[in-house]
């Protein structure tokens, strides 16, 4: 007998290893990059040059996941897409273990002045520059359980970009 006539309904069907990959190549980011964001226009924190550094490899990766998704999760453009996504957020993580260990005093950060602020002359820069809040790398302005944003985003990036590695190489067909 069939499990509709026993009164059961068949499970649904849960996605695949690349299906889920894809997916988490493009959340992952998402996320991430929505917290660094947050926290700077919501929270008030002033992100350093190295936090920004971090920002450009999550950004490379939504573009790559969401390109992944214009191709079924088992094809093979889709798989690639979804691996050099998940090369994007680990190359994101390594940055943020470089932070972290800046913050930590382990590795020396940034010897020259870094700022955001431009202007079209020399007094208007000067000006500038001198009401651009000082952010230094090596500081920490927010943690959570002892850790930084930076760490969080090493252990995050890693961690995810591992994971979808792991789910795209699993749905490989021999």
């Amino acid at each position: 007998m069939s499990e509709a006539t026993l009164g059961r309904h068949p499970a649904p069907l849960a996605p695949s290893a690349p299906a889920l990959a894809r997916l988490i190549a493009l959340l992952l980011p998402l996320a991430l990059l929505g917290g660094a964001l947050g926290s700077e226009y919501l929270g008030g924190l002033v992100p350093c040059e190295m936090c920004y550094w971090q920002r450009w490899p999550h950004a490379a990766a939504i573009v790559l996941a969401g390109l992944a998704f214009t191709d079924t999760a088992a094809s093979g453009r889709a798989r690639a897409l979804t691996l050099l996504a998940a090369l994007a957020i680990a190359v994101s993580g390594a940055i943020g273990v470089y932070h972290a260990g800046v913050e930590l005093g382990i590795f020396q950060g940034l010897t020259t002045c870094a700022t955001t602020a431009s202007g079209a002359s020399n007094t208007e820069l000067l000006d500038r520059i001198m009401k651009t809040p000082l952010v230094r790398c090596d500081q920490v302005q927010f943690a959570f359980l002892g850790i930084s944003m930076a760490g969080w985003n090493a252990i995050l990036s890693l961690g995810g970009a591992a994971v979808i590695a792991w789910l795209v190489l699993k749905g490989r067909t021999p």
